[in-house]
């Protein structure tokens, strides 16, 4: 787990490895000064030589600001390692992302990934500025006083034998309590996104069906979960600070009376045994061993914070794609041919029912496919198998006469647009969402998608035409303008097969018309898959796919299926009769 999160150090490695020699230096100066300070006492002020007062005094200067210095560029290039890695870990993981199929993308939630690219990360960045800092600086500073401290005063030095292992065990017992309410934090940060997401997203429903009440209760019980676990963990952890301050002020107490009774005895001066300076340096050590132990305390929380999240960030860096292409992929596809045979597809390997069972399909290259169901009866299913967004449990999917898991994914895609049910547009003008599409197409081929999808007359309208600027999500431009758009979007690839899944619902049977019109004059080499809840949409088509749960209930054009399908008749009926009386 450290290893692979490890490789996104990359280019920063050089500030990681020089923060801790930086640190090392700095702790060397800040442990000479406690011995220097000593000298200053008992061999400058107790025997009044300004000589001795001013060279150690000097001596003291210079390592005061070595450790001044070294401690700021171990600060600098700390933050410089830290940054990095998260700037590196939040790529890594958005890259990981794109490369992920469907079935991927359903294992984690949007809130969820959402949590682990930003709180996640930042935790890991905080832990990792910690441990080639601080977690560096505290150990070697705790060895370095001690073995300071041992060669001034070794029997007194004794007193830290007793005072480091409880603190250590007390530190270690805290850690163990607290590491399972950070765990369980962060899933609940998952949902806490997850609602402000969709309450921002929903904004206009919650408020035509007034839900704002409801909205703020369900933000305020996740908010109260996070306060009550957080605050649980932080009380736990409020058990640092006094046992810390026991044990200082506890090997205080010893060194203070066990020194000062040594002084006594020895008479005090230099050479005769214990000495004031001596005594003020292991009260120095005594603070920086029992601070070394308080700022590994202060790791070990961040350590404990970052475990979790490192867990969540590894889960998404070593998930692998469902979808791989083979060892020698075809890179192009000869025509928009599709067969399915004898196609069977469920989303989990524990489902108990398919949602594609035994689909065997023949649609030749050119032709137009209007597909009509139910709902849950497996429409967009069916057609998100033909790009491989997903891909088939059993059988045979072949396009052009190539199964689609022989191809390069990418060739693949480029010759299937889609134009889903739940498309988007993203912020940027109209210009930048078309050529989505194409990146090269030019703004008289813009122009000519736009008009064969309907969409021109509307964007010129617009005062800034195709440079309107469009919020995201579409959010400035109706249902079916969004659509229209999203089409000549689609067009633009200039595909050798076009899905449309039910992405004309929101336009008029005007419009609707006006757009197969263009299809077939202008595309008529191109497949075209329509998916639609209106028999008009798909009425003049060459094939009909009536689709019941899962499985073809009848296949062949209007006139034959109002003969020999109940379920289409049913459909049509039900909508003539409709639509007469809307009349």
């Amino acid at each position: 787990m450290v290893k692979t999160l490890a490789k996104s150090i990359r280019e920063y490695k050089k500030d990681s490895i020089l923060t801790p020699i930086l640190v090392s230096l700095e702790v060397i100066m800040e442990v000479l000064i406690p011995l220097m300070m000593a000298k200053l006492i008992d061999y400058g002020i107790d025997k009044g030589d300004m000589g001795h007062i001013w060279k150690v005094g000097i001596a003291l200067l210079i390592a005061a600001f070595l450790s001044l210095f070294f401690g700021a560029a171990a600060g600098k290039t700390a933050a410089y390692a830290s940054a990095g890695l998260a700037k590196n870990l939040r790529r890594d993981m958005y890259y990981n992302v794109q490369n992920f199929a469907f079935s991927n993308i359903d294992k984690f939630s949007t809130s969820s990934l959402v949590t682990r690219m930003t709180t996640d990360v930042t935790n890991v960045q905080n832990a990792y500025q910690m441990i080639i800092r601080t977690a560096m600086r505290s150990p070697l500073m705790l060895v370095f006083s001690l073995v300071c401290a041992f060669r001034v005063n070794a029997r007194l030095s004794m007193i830290f034998l007793i005072c480091v292992p409880v603190l250590g065990i007390g530190l270690w017992l805290i850690m163990s309590k607290v590491h399972p309410i950070f765990r369980r934090v962060f899933k609940t940060y998952d949902k806490l996104n997850n609602v402000v997401q969709e309450n921002v997203r929903g904004i206009r429903v919650v408020k035509s069906f007034v839900r704002e009440d409801y909205e703020r209760q369900k933000f305020q019980n996740i908010s109260q979960m996070i306060y009550k676990d957080f605050s649980k963990a932080e009380k736990t952890l409020a058990f640092n600070m006094p046992l810390m301050q026991f044990c200082m002020y506890a090997c205080m107490l010893f060194f203070s009376w066990f020194g000062a009774r040594a002084i006594v005895l020895s008479g005090g001066s230099p050479g005769s045994g214990f000495t004031t300076g001596e005594l003020m340096s292991l009260i120095t050590y005594v603070m920086q061993v029992l601070m070394s132990l308080m700022m590994l305390s202060m790791v070990f929380v961040m350590i404990t914070m970052s475990k979790a999240s490192v867990e969540r960030i590894y889960e998404v860096l070593t998930e692998e794609s469902n979808l791989r292409d083979g060892e020698n992929p075809v890179m192009e596809v000869p025509d928009g041919s599709i067969q399915f045979e004898d196609v069977s597809f469920s989303y989990s390997n524990k489902a108990h029912k398919k949602c594609l069972d035994h689909v065997n399909l023949d649609i030749k290259s050119g032709e137009t496919i209007g597909i009509i169901g139910g709902t849950g009866s497996s429409k967009s299913t069916l057609v998100q198998l033909i790009p491989r967004l997903y891909d088939v449990t059993e059988g045979s999917l072949k396009v052009g006469g190539i199964d689609v898991r022989n191809y390069d994914i990418e060739a693949l895609r480029n010759q299937v647009a889609m134009v889903l049910q739940k498309n988007e547009l993203f912020s940027g003008t109209i210009k930048e969402n078309l050529r989505w599409g194409n990146e090269q197409a030019t703004d008289e081929e813009l122009i000519h998608a736009c008009e064969l999808a309907q969409a021109d007359d509307f964007v010129k309208r617009f005062p800034k035409g195709y440079d309107t600027y469009i919020e995201q999500g579409g959010s400035n431009v109706s249902g079916g303008q969004k659509q229209r758009l999203c089409i000549a979007r689609a067009l633009l690839k200039n595909p050798k097969i076009l899905i449309l899944d039910d992405s004309t619902s929101a336009v008029d049977t005007r419009t609707d018309a006006m757009i197969r019109k263009a299809f077939r004059e202008e595309i008529p080499n191109t497949t075209k898959i329509i998916i639609a809840q209106r028999i008009s949409s798909v009425e003049d088509a060459d094939q009909i796919i009536v689709l019941d749960d899962g499985q073809i209930n009848g296949i062949g054009t209007h006139e034959e299926l109002l003969e020999t399908n109940a379920i289409y008749r049913e459909v049509h009926e039900s909508q003539k009769k409709g639509g007469s009386e809307d009349e």
